[in-house]
């Protein structure tokens, strides 16, 4: 039951959260598909990234990939091998499981589909200097990268906020899930990250709120954190696509601004619709 702007915001952060139980069972599973590449390939090490071990991931779990970080032996680089590293893997993974009809090579990693959720499998070379370079299949090129480092990156940001930032971006992750996922996910999170630099998050209203207003400025210039790489928003390649995160970052303010109106004018009610507008079946009914 909620019949109060907090407890609709605590509602919120809970329909977003993975179970205890989902968790256990993606433990289950990123073990056995490391343990797979581990016992056909020489592998120096493997460990997960991306949204799930940086905290930011959102439910349902279906929807959910989960990244295994697999670093090989320096013998399978090749400069012009990123498809071929990409297909071996797949073989490797085909046959352990065999009966999965949905084993798929995308640009920079090997794709299980579970029933219950993805597991993406990213082979990778530790680089001279630091970090790690990964396979674009699509470009033909290699790209520096090093999640550890955005691990670290994500973990201080959020002791600045209090631990109020991880929350905050698994807010803004549904919103944008249930518009259209105009947004990457990593890109949504680094533009909150810049847009949240420097400045306290009060309540998740305000914050929220805060990100819609200045993300509408920053969002098509947002660089790596850990130094790696060019703009994480050059997916927007078209004035139409940058124009459409535009659009929902402006809509979404507008309905923020009334939602906290609302409130203080002592209408809770309409400031919950207005929540809902932007969150969806994410944040609850009043009442």
């Amino acid at each position: 039951m909620a019949t109060t702007i907090n407890q609709g915001f605590q509602i919120l952060r809970q329909n977003l959260e993975i179970t205890d139980l989902q968790a256990g069972t993606v433990s289950t599973r990123h073990t056995n598909v490391r343990a797979a590449v581990e016992d056909e390939m020489t592998v120096l090490e493997t460990f997960l990234t991306g949204s799930y071990k940086r905290s930011t991931m959102i439910a349902p779990l279906k929807d959910a990939d989960i990244d295994v970080f697999v670093v090989l032996d320096p013998s399978y680089y090749k400069p012009d091998g990123q498809a071929s590293l990409l297909d071996k893997v797949k073989r490797v993974l085909k046959k352990e499981y065999p009966k999965s009809p949905r084993i798929s090579r995308n640009g920079q990693a090997v794709t299980i589909t579970f029933t219950d959720f993805q597991v993406d499998v990213v082979p990778g070379f530790r680089r001279q200097g630091g970090g790690f370079l990964i396979p674009d299949s699509i470009k033909g090129r290699w790209i520096g990268t090093n999640p550890r480092k955005h691990v670290e990156i994500w973990s201080v940001h959020n002791k600045t906020h209090n631990g109020s930032l991880v929350p905050v971006l698994k807010m803004l992750k549904g919103w944008n899930v249930k518009h259209s996922s105009t947004f990457r996910s990593f890109h949504l999170e680094v533009t909150a990250l810049n847009v949240f630099q420097g400045v306290n998050i009060h309540t998740y209203p305000s914050g929220v709120r805060h990100f819609f207003d200045k993300a509408r400025n920053q969002y098509s210039f947002q660089y790596d954190p850990a130094g790696y790489g060019g703009n994480v928003a050059d997916y927007l390649d078209s004035q139409a696509k940058r124009d459409a995160v535009k659009q929902r970052l402006q809509a979404a303010y507008e309905k923020a601004i009334k939602a906290e109106q609302f409130a203080r004018d002592g209408y809770i009610e309409s400031a919950f619709k207005q929540w809902q507008i932007i969150f969806g079946s994410y944040f609850p009914a009043y009442g």
